[in-house]
């Protein structure tokens, strides 16, 4: 059983830079899907980055193309989302996600694992 557990949430004023990282246990030797989701409040759970481990192949959103970079550390199973250049409107909880085998775009429903989510809160 994978488990995810998200680390790095807080405050930070509009401009400011945030890191994120999720530690993911229960790994088998399967090729991961891994990335970031997040939800607003009053908003559906939306797709920010995503990140094959296998391959590489990485996939962001629109809105945060050019200020979010994912990255993975297989040495400790974890993958980050760095964000900078953060604005009020990137303000939610941010969860941690995964599927086995390939990507699938931000088909929420897709993943079967996700971490507890951490706060990201951008203040103008």
């Amino acid at each position: 059983q994978v488990q995810l557990v998200e680390s790095g949430g807080g405050s930070v004023q509009a401009g400011g830079s945030l890191r994120l990282s999720c530690a993911a246990s229960g790994y088998t030797d399967s090729t991961f899907c891994m990335g970031w989701f997040r939800q607003a409040p009053g908003k559906e759970r939306e797709g920010v980055a995503i990140k094959n481990t296998g391959t590489g192949f990485t996939y962001y959103a629109d809105s945060v193309k050019g200020r979010f970079t994912i990255s993975q550390d297989n040495a400790k199973n974890t993958v980050s989302l760095q964000m900078n250049v953060l604005k009020p409107e990137d303000t939610a909880m941010f969860y941690c996600a995964a599927r086995e085998g390939s990507c699938y775009g931000f088909v929420v429903g897709k993943y079967n694992y996700w971490g507890q989510g951490t706060q990201v809160t951008v203040s103008s």
